[in-house]
């Protein structure tokens, strides 16, 4: 019995130990081959889950791998593009990448007696012999191109990677990005930002948020990502500072979205077998909102003294459980909470549970208000080849009172629904269309410090509350490495209204905002039309040029203000009734860069080695 014990125990170790796994997450912001992996899912040629990124890359290795298994199905571009990207995770698959065009090789190998080493794309790559140490260096360079009616945005950047996994268990990563951005007549605060109350505000467009550092021709931000991760076959546990998705979409999630800088965070992912994946993660968020208890003294020895207020405490944690009971299925359910204690709340760190019951159990007998939790959920159907159907709900505050006719009120919530058609009737071109619209107070919070945000950046859809977005994309793959890509984006705001609620201790408010009928009145609305085309000459190096018209403009709500709604604020924070062209500019300054009032067409075009 000792024996076979043993035996069992020895198969077990052995197969732990001989993964050829690497568990550094795949930065979402490389489109390419989040868009190839879609198309080979929609196609039926694999499985992959569309609801939670980044993938690893060993994951995104095995992929290809699996596709590799029925290139019967590919198109001749799909098999190219196929062998193209395997050469970028040739370390996933425990090789060096080797690269040959019109018969030529062109990678240049070193091999000592420890290691073997590779040049390409260009990257440096060493892997042992006895393939316990693998690690990459990848340099980091690019710059883009904009220019309108408005003048010229230059955006400049450069940086590195590395990347090491060490034997089969330990992965470590780290890169670093000095961003530079220049421009006619801007500051860093008004280059992505719209401006309101005299400070910058988060524009309502879906590129990734940033924190500048103004300076007087532009302005600057370093973004430096990396952790570390053990791992096994069935599941990792890390710290790590990255951008995540949670929710299927292909244009914005309404979960989270990643729109946000990347936040420091404790990470654990469970994947037992084929068919469940758990994540959880719990992390720091940066709440830009300040601490009258919490500041420094300077000057203390000059008799004169000052006080520095810190920012206010915010932390979040989240869940997310996936079930694909069948290979045209997939479906993920979980809960989050952002909460704003003093220190990190042990409760939270339970990975599986749900997390409104706790805050209950911590908060509600106290008498003092509930933290900020979420429930939420993805599907996902493939019903026939080439199509796949997808959606998600977010829900952030619910009572079933509020489903009644006679009810005013409304379920602060958003939904998202989506199809991706691909590969017929012609190879190589897919239909994609995402319909989103979230109710007035969904991601609000009538404590500042609870909103759902990072930074400022909803971490939900970037239009926030009571908005819609519409958006449809034709694309075409005609060769190996080239995309060609038509959209049309239509973003549409409403009247904006902070949370007020009448169930609190002094409230002069009659009726909940969340009484006000949602999609009624637009205030701010977008219309984009752009076409893109992107040629990836070598792994992770893509030139692109852009051609975007777009017409952004504000409107003026036929209603009276009520208490609450945003037409304007004064700098002590009162607030004033604007009305006509100055509300018109409002609207318009807090939701839209400058560079894009109006409208545009806009010229881009860019190189970028790396992303």
């Amino acid at each position: 019995m000792r024996g076979m014990r043993s035996k069992l125990l020895a198969i077990v170790l052995f197969c732990a130990l001989s993964v050829s796994a690497q568990r550094i997450p795949q930065a979402i912001e490389y489109t390419e081959i989040y868009d190839f992996l879609e198309e080979l899912t929609s196609d039926g040629v694999i499985n992959s889950n569309a609801a939670i990124r980044p993938y690893t890359r060993d994951h995104i290795a095995a992929l290809l791998t699996e596709a590799e298994r029925k290139d019967s199905l590919l198109t001749k571009r799909q098999k190219d593009d196929l062998q193209f990207y395997l050469q970028d995770y040739a370390l996933e698959r425990d090789t060096l990448p080797v690269y040959y065009s019109y018969g030529h090789r062109h990678v240049t190998q070193w091999i000592t007696p420890v290691s073997n080493l590779s040049l390409a794309d260009p990257s440096l790559h060493i892997l042992t012999k006895d393939k316990i140490f693998k690690m990459r260096v990848r340099p980091i360079l690019g710059m883009d191109l904009d220019y309108n009616k408005k003048g010229l945005l230059m955006h400049r950047w450069y940086g590195a990677e590395i990347q090491m996994d060490i034997a089969h268990h330990l992965a470590i990563w780290g890169s670093i990005r000095d961003n530079s951005w220049s421009g006619q007549g801007v500051t860093g605060s008004k280059i992505h930002y719209g401006w309101a109350n005299g400070r910058p505000y988060p524009a309502l467009n879906d590129i990734p948020g940033v924190q500048y550092k103004e300076a007087n021709y532009g302005g600057d931000f370093s973004d430096s990502r990396g952790g570390i991760s053990l791992y096994a076959w069935w599941g990792s546990i890390g710290v790590q500072r990255e951008r995540i998705q949670w929710g299927d979409a292909q244009h914005c999630s309404n979960i989270l979205s990643a729109h946000n800088p990347a936040v420091p965070m404790v990470t654990l992912q469970l994947t037992p077998c084929r068919w469940f994946q758990f994540d959880y993660f719990h992390a720091w968020l940066p709440s830009n909102v300040l601490d009258s208890t919490y500041y420094y003294v300077e000057n203390e020895a000059e008799g004169v003294t000052g006080r520095e207020y810190r920012p206010a405490n915010k932390f979040m944690a989240a869940n997310m459980f996936t079930f694909m009971p069948i290979k045209y299925i997939q479906f993920s359910f979980g809960n989050s909470i952002v909460y704003a204690e003093r220190n990190v709340q042990a409760a939270y760190f339970i990975p599986i549970a749900f997390f409104k019951s706790l805050d209950h159990l911590l908060t509600k007998g106290l008498g003092s208000e509930n933290q900020n939790s979420q429930a939420f959920a993805s599907i996902s159907i493939r019903p026939t080849d080439h199509l796949r159907l997808y959606g998600s709900f977010f829900l952030d505050e619910f009572k079933f009172a509020r489903l009644k006719p006679s009810n005013k009120e409304h379920n602060p919530v958003s939904y998202l629904v989506g199809f991706n058609w691909s590969g017929w009737p012609v190879r190589g071109l897919s239909l994609r269309g995402e319909f989103m619209r979230s109710y007035i107070a969904c991601y609000t919070h009538s404590i500042k410090v609870l909103d759902y945000t990072s930074n400022s950046y909803n971490m939900g859809h970037y239009m926030g509350d009571n908005a819609q977005s519409i958006f449809v994309q034709l694309a075409y793959r005609p060769v190996r490495g080239l995309r060609l890509t038509l959209d049309y984006t239509c973003d549409t705001k409403y009247r904006a209204y902070e949370y007020l609620r009448n169930n609190i201790a002094g409230s002069r408010v009659q009726n909940p905002i969340i009484a006000e009928k949602p999609f009624s009145e637009k205030i701010w609305r977008n219309d984009e039309l752009r076409f893109r085309a992107v040629y990836e000459v070598f792994n992770n190096c893509y030139a692109h040029v852009d051609l975007t018209y777009n017409n952004a403009r504000a409107f003026v709500p036929a209603s009276a203000r009520i208490e609450g709604e945003d037409r304007g604020w004064n700098a002590d924070g009162t607030s004033k009734d604007l009305a006509g062209d100055a509300l018109v500019d409002y609207y318009l300054n807090k939701y839209t860069p400058v560079y894009l009032q109006g409208r545009n067409i806009t010229f881009s075009c860019g190189l970028s080695f790396g992303f």
